[in-house]
């Protein structure tokens, strides 16, 4: 499976160019929306990347390798797409991954919950289809 497809790596260097500008401004760094969603088949490791470096390789977002601590931080494509699961499994790519939450949101909520995974579908109970949800909700409030 190809993770990042043109639109996406289009999408992710935008992402990547905007904060870059706020930074080389001053202004506070943007806080966007997960483009796409990475994760093992036969496991708890997900990724949620926002940004895309230069190199085409350096991603940017939220990191959860299922022991309790997801965090924000760069991640490697390369080494990502390197990984050999069990059954000749690989890292998947989220086809059905959408979602209006700020990372800031994912994360605070990830590390709440204790996973990427946990937080999805807290977020999803929180903000059920048609509903017009806060995106920047706090998972201490309600």
């Amino acid at each position: 499976m190809i993770l990042l497809t043109p639109d996406l790596r289009d999408r992710l260097r935008a992402n990547a160019a905007a904060n870059a500008a706020a930074q080389a401004e001053g202004r506070p760094e943007p806080d966007p929306v997960p483009v796409v969603k990475l994760f093992s088949p036969v496991g708890a490791a997900t990724w949620l990347a926002t940004e895309l470096d230069e190199d085409g390789d350096t991603l940017f977002g939220l990191a959860d390798l299922g022991f309790g601590t997801p965090e924000l931080g760069s991640f490697s494509l390369s080494e990502i797409e390197s990984v050999r699961l069990p059954f000749g499994l690989a890292i998947e790519r989220d086809l059905h991954f959408a979602t209006h939450f700020r990372l800031s949101v994912w994360s605070a909520w990830a590390r709440c919950a204790g996973s990427i995974i946990r937080a999805e579908a807290l977020l999803r109970r929180a903000s059920p289809p048609g509903a017009s949800p806060d995106p920047d909700a706090d998972p201490g409030q309600g």
